[in-house]
């Protein structure tokens, strides 16, 4: 079967047939140029997935030859090969867009995993250029998708904006009012991020397309405009993560971006994905970047915030018990209690949500944990498929085995970014202070189904 086609750029006869030889015998369609002149020409009417590229060539150098062929195409993904290489040169074929650089004499195996990172890369450069194009194609119909089809025999009407009017919202009662006016906020312009999900271990893309005020957050496929709205009414599933449903729509895994629409304070924006957010490394970091990225623009409808009055709560409090509760504060702000076995320990961390700079700083970079026997159980499950040594904390033994914390208490500030984006399925920010010890997402769902009640 044909792996992909490779282009090899090299002086020497012997270094062009040995590689071939070796790359065909695994799989791989190979072509070949003995210059840089023939290179550009070969590469222009044959468009590999991977170009191995010698830097010491007569006529024109590798670097070069690199530079052109990134001007063919910015995505081209490039191996640069030498058999003179020093750092300087590495870095500089790096900060040229090289994919990777080898040296010479050639190590078949240190070739293969190269091959092997590098047609990955291609993969997703592949993708992220198919999303941008839906982007493109998608962006001026934004609109559409706030109206969305219904499903063969599905009679309810289209879902009503998330912001309801005073004339329309039912009378609340003293324990849950409306508090000041806030302006509503969605993208000043569309975005594309890829990434891998983290149960279904798919590679996904994810596409933000701002809309107008009182649209609210909205989760879509990439293929077709049915839409399901990010809110407590739509969530499915809360076993290990937060997933809603609409008819065929899914969205799974959406608490780590949810946190950060609810530290930006966005209110109306398009997600388009392949069923799942992309897991990322584990944090809120790339989600706050992305955001930060396409910058945030305010606009002329208000929404007000949900002040709660009195204390809900769910669980006795003792700490050897589960307990989660909300009261009355000037700001919404957390407290968490975690007691997990070595190397985790009892945890305890407080948040105020000031501003999106400090859950940036304090909040954002806390990754996703584990046991290792726990994710062993959950892959036999079909879960944590997307999991890797870079997007988890992996814990056995009573250590960390493959990282290094970003916080000598990043797991308890972990369950705080999880809480954070579970308390923004109203779509509206809530004034109040919660109190968590050793819970997860069905609590805090389940608590916020209490408050609805009043919500209404």
């Amino acid at each position: 079967m044909d792996k992909g086609k490779i282009l090899i750029v090299d002086d020497e006869v012997s270094i062009l047939e040995s590689l071939s030889g070796i790359l065909e015998d695994e799989g791989y369609q190979t072509i070949t140029a003995r210059n840089g002149i023939e290179a550009l020409e070969v590469s222009g009417r044959e468009f590999p997935d991977v170009t191995f590229l010698d830097v010491w060539m007569p006529d024109m150098d590798g670097l070069e030859v690199l530079r052109r062929l990134r001007a063919q195409d910015p995505d081209r993904v490039i191996v640069m090969i030498s058999g003179h290489g020093t750092i300087a040169s590495a870095v500089k074929a790096v900060k040229s867009g090289a994919f990777d650089f080898i040296e010479k004499p050639l190590n078949m195996d240190e070739i293969l995993l190269s091959l092997q990172k590098a047609m990955e890369h291609r993969s997703l450069v592949m993708e992220n250029r198919r999303l941008r194009e839906i982007v493109r194609r998608q962006d001026a119909q934004a609109q559409l998708f706030l109206f969305p089809k219904m499903d063969p025999g599905e009679t309810e009407a289209p879902v009503p904006s998330p912001v309801t009017t005073a004339e329309s919202r039912p009378a609340r009662s003293r324990s849950l009012r409306k508090g000041r006016g806030l302006r509503q906020k969605t993208l000043r312009q569309s975005m594309v991020l890829y990434g891998t999900g983290l149960h279904s271990g798919l590679k996904t893309g994810l596409m933000l397309l701002p809309l107008p005020p009182n649209s609210g957050i909205l989760f879509g496929n990439i293929y077709d405009e049915h839409t399901v709205p990010g809110k407590l009414m739509y969530v499915e599933e809360t076993d290990y993560a937060t997933s809603l449903r609409k008819g065929r729509i899914t969205a799974k895994t959406i608490e780590h971006f949810m946190a950060v629409l609810h530290a930006y304070g966005i209110n109306n924006l398009l997600v388009k994905m392949n069923e799942e957010i992309p897991i990322m490394d584990g944090s809120a970091l790339d989600f706050c970047k992305i955001i930060e990225e396409a910058g945030i623009e305010e606009q002329d409808e208000e929404l007000a915030e949900l002040v709660i009055e009195r204390r809900y709560s769910l669980g006795e409090i003792d700490p050897d018990n589960r307990y989660i509760s909300i009261e009355p504060s000037d700001y919404f702000g957390v407290r968490y209690v975690l007691n997990y076995p070595p190397p985790i320990g009892q945890q305890e961390y407080t948040f105020i949500m000031r501003d999106e700079a400090v859950f940036k700083e304090e909040i954002a970079p806390a990754r996703t944990f584990g046991f290792l026997k726990d994710i062993k159980s959950l892959t036999k499950m079909g879960l944590i498929e997307g999991g890797r040594l870079h997007n988890v904390i992996l814990l056995d033994e009573g250590r960390v085995m493959n990282t290094t914390l970003r916080f000598p208490d990043e797991f308890v500030r972990h369950k705080i970014l999880d809480i954070i984006g579970d308390f923004y399925l109203f779509n509206q920010p809530i004034k109040g202070w919660i109190t968590a010890n050793m819970t997860g997402h069905s609590d805090n769902i389940a608590l916020l189904r209490e408050i609805q009640k009043e919500v209404g």
